[in-house]
């Protein structure tokens, strides 16, 4: 309800809110994942993304505090990691490049917002309280504080310290 002005109440957002119900989903298949229930893990992610237009992998990292808003057509990636206090907008994608092994979907710290549209593609890091504009295509680290717009993405601003 912090992160969304038009919220009115606390059902309303735990109940209606797909991006509420994506992460909470993520959550339970996650505890799967971890248990080597794989299969089932990447069921209850399955129907989480034909329930609610968000496909989480289930071995992503997902913090708590983290928000999706309005989150139809959010892609988070299986070896991404999100801190808490994130804000990820509609359309937005967590993912590789298929390219690498290993570690190949971005780590997003803590309090960085990630807009409308954006793609954020590879093994790096967006600081803390980073912002990336919509559309921006981000395939290198963002700073923290920092502001990335563009296609490909560039900085275009930097804070010493942000009001998280």
């Amino acid at each position: 309800m912090r992160c969304d002005p038009a919220a009115r109440s606390f059902w309303e957002v735990a109940l209606l809110y797909p991006g509420v119900r994506a992460l909470a989903s993520h959550r339970r298949a996650a505890f799967f994942w971890r248990h080597n229930m794989k299969f089932f893990a990447r069921f209850l992610s399955e129907r989480a993304k034909r329930r609610t237009g968000i496909e989480i992998h289930p071995a992503a990292k997902i913090a708590a505090g983290v928000f999706i808003d309005h989150g139809a057509g959010v892609v988070i990636g299986e070896t991404a990691e999100v801190e808490e206090g994130v804000v990820i907008y509609q359309g937005v994608t967590l993912g590789g490049t298929g390219k690498e092994t290993g570690k190949r979907h971005p780590t997003v710290k803590r309090g960085a917002v990630i807009s409308c549209g954006a793609k954020v593609l590879g093994g790096f890091t967006v600081g803390e309280g980073a912002r990336v504009g919509a559309g921006a295509v981000v395939l290198h680290e963002v700073p923290p504080f920092a502001t990335a717009v563009g296609v490909p993405a560039r900085i275009i601003a930097r804070q010493e310290k942000s009001e998280l």
